[in-house]
């Protein structure tokens, strides 16, 4: 069994969530300073501010949207479509309008999804300036005939882009960066459940005894929010950073898909499929990393830069038909499945953590164990039966080369990292390794 981590409650995880759910956040503004806020009450982030109008590698840094109100008046006087009970009702960065319209001009400007008629689409419009509402493809159809008053009281200012981080030091400055979205509206799924788990990973992290690395915790909108970072911290991350984590759509109670990086072999994706051959967490899923889709992952995993980042996920972006739409609320989340998809991280990281290499003492032959009591029923092991641990034991005594690590060896042997760590543990102990 990997070892105990005190998680957060169900309770403290739901009550963050209540909080940050109604934000309009988009990739700049108030609703997304609001979010590292609170989320600064769990990590202590340290927020910067990049101006509009900011060159970031190929991208601008956009003017940041204010959204003072937004609806619409149908024939009969009914206030319908109305941002502050349904932020998704605005497109996303939506131009500012006034003035009457007919349903037919109107309909030019509404979005809705046929094919899940109750559902309110999420839509944006970053760079291309457009008005327009989201509305369920029910009440679409019932809309009546005549004039519609719009109100779209937006505006765009010199403002700024807003992004977090926060460093856990470990003995070691290699670090393992692990990054979470902070710029979609009221969506539970595929936006909160990474800020949250990301968030509550760091307090876990933080107890945790003897840390070898070091952790840094990154909060920024999609695309040129991490290429904002990038501009800035790009070139400390590709000297230090081993492994990196985008965390998303991880709240659902399914179990866990992992997207390798890149290089589909770095310390992270081992330590992930090391992981995944204990039997408390089945049935996971490993996918190839994949340039077509997503987001931060591509902008970390780009060629200039090479961070090797995989992605944890309980289901693909798109993998549920409620992905980016109102039906990706509360009550399609578990908040046992964030606290869960919490310990998951938190031993991949464990795992991480303990992985080293290791130089036999002595390397002529075997060293004699019965005299060290390490032969077979002198092991009283800590997790796993006597005959495991001598295999792992004999395993390690083979591959301490000072090539070999202990996933290598945990793969290799086919034996649980549990059982391999352990073993190591004993074999340091009885001067036959030690660490190269």
């Amino acid at each position: 069994m990997m070892p105990s981590v005190q998680l957060p409650d169900k309770e403290d995880i739901e009550g963050y969530f209540d909080r940050l759910y109604p934000l309009l956040r988009s990739i700049t503004g108030e609703g997304l300073r609001e979010t590292h806020k609170i989320l600064s009450e769990i990590v202590p982030l340290e927020h910067f501010e990049t101006p509009s109008g900011t060159k970031v590698f190929d991208w601008t840094v956009p003017k940041e949207w204010r959204v003072h109100d937004a609806y619409v008046v149908t024939p009969d006087g009914n206030r319908i479509l109305d941002v502050q009970t349904n932020n998704l009702h605005l497109i996303n960065y939506s131009s500012p309008f006034r003035g009457k319209v007919s349903k037919q001009v109107l309909d030019e400007h509404l979005y809705s999804l046929p094919d899940l008629p109750d559902a309110v689409p999420y839509i944006i419009s970053y760079y291309k300036e457009r008005w327009g509402f989201c509305i369920s493809h029910t009440d679409r159809l019932l809309l009546p005939e005549g004039d519609y008053e719009i109100v779209i009281d937006t505006d765009f200012i010199d403002g700024s882009l807003t992004y977090s981080e926060a460093v856990l030091p470990g003995k070691s400055d290699q670090e393992i960066l692990i990054s979470a979205y902070t710029c979609h509206p009221s969506m539970a799924n595929h936006e909160l459940s990474g800020p949250l788990v990301t968030a509550f990973l760091y307090q876990c992290l933080a107890s945790m005894k003897d840390r070898q690395l070091t952790y840094r915790f990154v909060f920024c909108p999609e695309s040129v929010g991490v290429i904002s970072y990038l501009a800035e911290r790009g070139d400390l991350l590709r000297e230090k950073t081993i492994s990196a984590f985008v965390l998303n759509n991880i709240g659902l109670p399914r179990s866990f898909v992992y997207m390798r990086s890149s290089q589909g072999d770095s310390l992270g994706d081992r330590a992930v499929g090391c992981l995944a051959q204990k039997p408390e967490y089945p049935g996971v899923e490993f996918i190839d990393f994949y340039a077509d889709g997503g987001s931060n992952w591509r902008h970390f995993s780009s060629p200039g830069f090479q961070i090797p980042t995989g992605c944890l996920m309980r289901c693909l972006l798109n993998g549920y038909p409620e992905y980016h739409t109102s039906l990706d609320n509360k009550n399609m989340i578990s908040f046992a499945a964030i606290r869960e998809s919490i310990k998951y991280m938190y031993h991949v990281c464990y795992v991480m953590e303990n992985n080293r290499k290791f130089t036999n003492l002595f390397p002529f032959g075997e060293p004699q164990l019965g005299k060290r009591e390490l032969y077979n029923n002198n092991i009283g092991g800590k997790y796993f039966d006597p005959s495991r641990q001598h295999s792992a034991i004999m395993w390690l005594l083979n591959l301490s080369d000072g090539d070999h690590d202990l996933i290598d060896v945990s793969t290799r042997a086919n034996l649980d990292i549990d059982t391999v760590i352990d073993a190591a543990e004993r074999l340091v102990d009885a001067g036959l390794i030690m660490p190269s």
